[in-house]
């Protein structure tokens, strides 16, 4: 992407480097396209009936159990401090949303949903307790149900990002955001621009969407890499540019 009223072609000679930050692929892929599902487009499912029966259940109270990132903390020492998150692995997965792309940044202060606990049933009139498996099944099922997992490739990068615009009111489809990838990058997260008037400038097209530094600064989205070869970061901010600019990427079908 360049600066803004400046318009080149990036497909031609695109350079890559070495290595990524953790989070994102490193191979170009070219995806089918799929029928366009805007950041806005999700309905809510209709709410089901609930039953007497259901009503008068007894079932167990569980409740979240959250840790306050501290000064020195990784995902490893978390996990450490507490083993019913299930190791770091599955620590980050649970709070991939609070966390962000890369597993190796957590910011003191932050806090994560290392497990849960089950409390006393909620139905009237009884003190049953939930036995061991009830227990141990709704705990990994809130867990579970806190973060929403992603592909690490093109597919899933776009519909991550696709959640975030949403959070951000920030407009965008996937057709729009997959065609102006391939045409941008071919797909390729690593994709550079070493030669046209952006670059003799000092401020290379990168990424997906071939994004300029001082744009992806302008134009970043909290909760997303400062990293601008980061898939989810680049798509994201260079959608939150094209609806400033354009309205939407969806109405961007060249250089922009």
């Amino acid at each position: 992407m360049p600066a803004r009223g400046k318009h080149r072609h990036t497909k031609s000679n695109i350079i890559t480097r070495g290595m990524i930050a953790a989070g994102t692929g490193g191979i170009a892929l070219a995806l089918p396209l799929v029928s366009a599902t805007g950041a806005h487009a999700a309905t809510p499912a209709q709410a089901p009936q609930v039953t007497k029966a259901a009503k008068t259940a007894v079932v167990p109270n569980v409740q979240l159990i959250t840790y306050k990132v501290v000064a020195g903390d990784t995902l490893s020492k978390v996990a450490q401090k507490h083993p019913e998150s299930g190791g770091w692995k599955k620590l980050y997965q649970a709070n991939r949303a609070v966390i962000g792309d890369n597993p190796a940044l957590i910011s003191p202060g932050l806090k994560l949903t290392v497990g849960t606990k089950t409390l006393k049933p909620t139905a009237a009139g009884t003190t049953a307790k939930a036995t061991p498996a009830v227990a141990k099944k709704a705990a990994t099922t809130a867990v579970q149900a806190s973060a929403k997992t992603y592909t690490n490739d093109l597919d899933g990068w776009i519909k991550h990002s696709l959640d975030i615009m949403a959070q951000h009111g920030i407009p965008g489809s996937y057709d729009g955001i997959h065609r102006n990838v391939m045409r941008e990058s071919s797909g390729n997260p690593l994709a550079i621009n070493n030669w046209d008037s952006n670059a003799v400038a000092g401020t290379p097209s990168k990424g997906l969407l071939q994004v300029i530094d001082p744009t992806f600064r302008a134009f970043h989205v909290p909760g997303t890499s400062m990293d601008p070869y980061d898939p989810v970061a680049n798509i994201t901010a260079a959608c939150n540019y094209a609806a400033k600019t354009y309205g939407s990427i969806d109405n961007v079908n060249g250089a922009y």
